[in-house]
């Protein structure tokens, strides 16, 4: 039997805006899907030290079983976006939601560190369906002021409980093994899929073109080959695979910009994609949001490792950027509409600079919270301030019909950046701490005592050194030492590393990104190009 949510009825506010019936449900609804996806990206990080501990995993396999989820979304985004807007944005929706259960269930239950992966990787795949549809119905049900003040609350609770996730997979851990992080989600889906099936409306501006199925193969193989390459770089013996698979994204990548130009009905529109507004936001979102990943990521094994925390107390540490990114967003919103996604982005962009900034240079082996807080409060403030105008400038650029395109571009912004900054990060983290490691090893007092394979072993990664250690206990204090300053060193050079990635993209919305005049003039045009094609297509 048809939901009464089938048919969108839609009803115009005083300030012109048009919303769907019965918005409020709508929007609580869409935001619990994202809810479960967002929930599911965040809830590995602070569980990576004790699944490092049991399965003896090197920093490599910890930085996937993090990535693998981002992975997974980003590589299938735009082609389950694109299937969505020609087959049924609810069917995608409500099938992610179902298929997010099974991929819980395996990670939870993984009896290796390679089946985790995978299970990480199926389960950013469920969320590569579900996800891009919320964004893509808020941009079809809404228009005008009211889609701005939606994007925001959707974009503030997405990533504040993204934020969240550590706390509660800290209170579990608590408790329970690694794997109960991995089925946290699963009330939330339960709620998430009947309110999604009752509330959430279904064939709404929905085109009949054929989906470019070649396409979405491409850009699968671009985007995972590229995530892949970056991995595998800093690991020993593996400099050959990262430069075939970083060949691959590159043959990949060209294929699919030639697809694009040659298919009747392309995957991803280059002529929409190339229009300032749309690439520039896609471009600026992906630094922003991938910033907020990364920090995440190194963050909660430097609490662990470095500073002792217990994983409740790590997670917890992370409530403040949870917080301002809620206080934040909906004055982002305001901020837009007064002054410009220009001025919003790059005010986004000094917060993050600010708060990578004060993990380089004040967190350290003797950091009082304050200076955690600190960090994490910052950049919270800039992914609040940055993510509403990300994700408005590119709703707001494309016609309703490719809403899909719009929603799976931000959807990379978010998944993309993130797998990207964690891999970065990630990559940067192994190599800095193998290198800082392998000195202190062959600095200290009897070093030609040390075997190959124990010095594999303590540079492999943290809980590595800290297996050493314990085979050790005369060493073990000094093992455990060398360990904190060789993280701290190849932590460092992530953040040095996000402080160049945020510079680079706030000089390119400066000087690339019109302004609030400029940006109101181009949206017309795009929108009067957009019903000049429709208009052309329907007589046709």
């Amino acid at each position: 039997m048809a939901s009464t949510a089938d048919h969108a009825a839609l009803t115009l506010p005083a300030d012109g805006s048009t919303v769907p019936d019965k918005s409020g449900l709508v929007l609580l609804s869409l935001i619990l899907v994202a809810a479960v996806a967002n929930l599911n990206l965040a809830v590995a990080n602070v569980a990576l030290p004790d699944i490092g501990k049991a399965f003896d995993a090197s920093q490599t396999a910890l930085d996937l079983v993090a990535v693998g989820y981002s992975l997974g979304l980003a590589a299938s985004v735009l082609w389950l976006g694109a299937l969505g807007d020609r087959y049924g944005r609810k069917m995608m929706l409500v099938g992610g939601v179902l298929l997010s259960i099974p991929a819980c269930l395996l990670a939870a239950t993984a009896p290796t560190i390679e089946i985790l992966i995978v299970a990480r990787l199926l389960g950013g795949v469920s969320a590569g369906m579900a996800y891009p549809t919320t964004l893509a119905l808020i941009a079809a049900l809404w228009s005008g002021p009211a889609r701005t003040h939606s994007i925001a609350l959707w974009s503030a609770l997405g990533g504040a409980i993204a934020a969240l996730g550590p706390l509660i997979s800290g209170f579990l851990l608590e408790h329970f093994e690694w794997g109960s992080v991995f089925i946290v989600t699963l009330p939330l889906a339960a709620v998430a899929l009947v309110m999604a099936l009752l509330f959430v409306p279904a064939h709404v501006n929905e085109t009949t073109d054929p989906v470019d199925n070649l396409g979405g193969i491409l850009s699968a193989v671009l985007v995972g080959a590229a995530i892949l390459s970056i991995n595998f770089a800093p690991v020993p013996g593996a400099g050959l695979l990262a430069l075939a698979l970083a060949g691959i994204a590159v043959v990949a990548g060209i294929g699919f910009v030639l697809r694009q130009q040659r298919a009747p009905s392309p995957l991803y529109d280059l002529k929409i994609a190339s229009r300032r507004i749309f690439w520039v936001a896609a471009c600026a979102g992906i630094v922003v949001f991938g910033s907020l990943m990364g920090a995440m990521f190194i963050g909660q094994q430097f609490l662990q490792n470095v500073l002792g925390y217990s994983t409740l107390d790590a997670g917890a540490a992370i409530i403040p950027a949870a917080v301002f990114m809620v206080i934040v967003a909906p004055r982002s919103a305001k901020l837009v509409e007064a002054r410009g996604a220009r001025f919003t982005l790059l005010t986004g962009y000094v917060f993050v600079v600010l708060g990578f900034g004060t993990m380089l240079v004040l967190w350290t082996e003797s950091s009082p919270y304050w200076q955690v807080g600190l960090g994490y409060a910052l950049v919270g403030i800039g992914v609040g301030f940055a993510g509403t105008p990300a994700s408005h400038s590119l709703t707001g650029s494309v016609p309703v019909s490719r809403a899909g395109m719009a929603s799976g571009t931000a959807d990379l912004q978010r998944d993309l950046g993130g797998a990207f900054m964690q891999s970065i990060f990630g990559a940067l983290l192994t190599a800095g701490f193998a290198a800082a490691m392998g000195a202190a090893v062959a600095g200290a007092p009897g070093a030609s005592e040390v075997t190959s394979s124990v010095q594999n072993q303590l540079t492999k990664s943290f809980s590595s050194a800290e297996a050493v250690a314990a085979q050790y206990p005369q060493y073990s204090s000094a093992i455990t030492a060398a360990a904190k300053t060789s993280f701290l060193a190849g932590a460092d050079w992530a953040y040095l590393a996000g402080m160049v990635a945020v510079l680079a993209g706030g000089t390119l919305v400066f000087f690339m990104f019109p302004r609030k005049t400029d940006e109101r003039r181009l949206l017309a045009e795009y929108h009067a190009q957009d019903a000049g094609r429709s208009r052309s297509i329907g007589g046709s």
